[in-house]
């Protein structure tokens, strides 16, 4: 699929962002306000979203625009890997949006004990990702994931609002994955980073 149409219309807002940010003119104001709008209405054009959802996904935000943060934990038991899974039935690595309050080990640490249980520690920084080089469907904001090698330290699943349970899988026989949160490549790439001596963290 050709996406040039969200890059432009990504930059347009990234752009009109920056400006109201910095500008002191208020002639300048109202003109980066119209471009930020365009690039609302070019997403909504081009994806049938309404207008309004758009505007407040992707034009909510002031200051200069940065990437958002992800972590995913990934835990080994017996050379299975942990994969939590949702309620449309498919599974993720544990993990969500860093929250404004916790540093990425501390992230990583919460979002397994709220999706799984498990206590655990982060241990090991296995990739640092561009989402939109590795997952689909591609984003109207960045995202940095971050996979996060971890060892468990106690706990059981407990029911809770965003998984209906979780098993250990083996590298050859990985269940339905939630590709926007993780691909095969990237759980694979998480085996690697597990079974590897020394690891080199990957980055984009």
């Amino acid at each position: 699929m050709n996406t040039k149409w969200l890059e432009w219309a990504i930059e347009l807002q990234s752009l009109a962002q920056a400006g109201l940010t910095y500008t002191k003119d208020v002639y300048d104001k109202e003109r980066y306000e119209r471009i930020r709008e365009i690039s609302a209405e070019m997403m909504s054009y081009k994806t049938d979203i309404p207008l309004d959802k758009v505007k407040d996904l992707f034009c909510n935000e002031s200051g200069y625009q940065t990437p958002k943060l992800d972590t995913r934990a990934a835990i080994f038991k017996n050379g299975k890997i942990l994969l939590a899974q949702e309620k449309n039935g498919k599974w993720s690595l544990p993990g969500g949006w860093v929250d404004v309050n916790v540093s990425v080990k501390e992230n990583t640490i919460k979002e397994v004990k709220e999706e799984t249980g498990l206590q655990v520690s982060a241990d090991r920084i296995i990739a640092i990702q561009d989402r939109n080089k590795h997952n689909s469907p591609v984003y109207a904001y960045g995202v940095c994931k971050i996979f996060v090698l971890c060892s468990v330290l106690g706990g059981n699943f407990k029911d809770n609002i965003e998984t209906i349970g979780i098993d250990y899988f083996d590298e050859k026989n990985l269940p339905e994955l939630s590709v926007e949160k993780n691909t095969e490549d990237q759980v694979r790439m998480c085996f690697r980073a597990y079974e590897a001596n020394a690891w080199t963290p990957v980055f984009d």
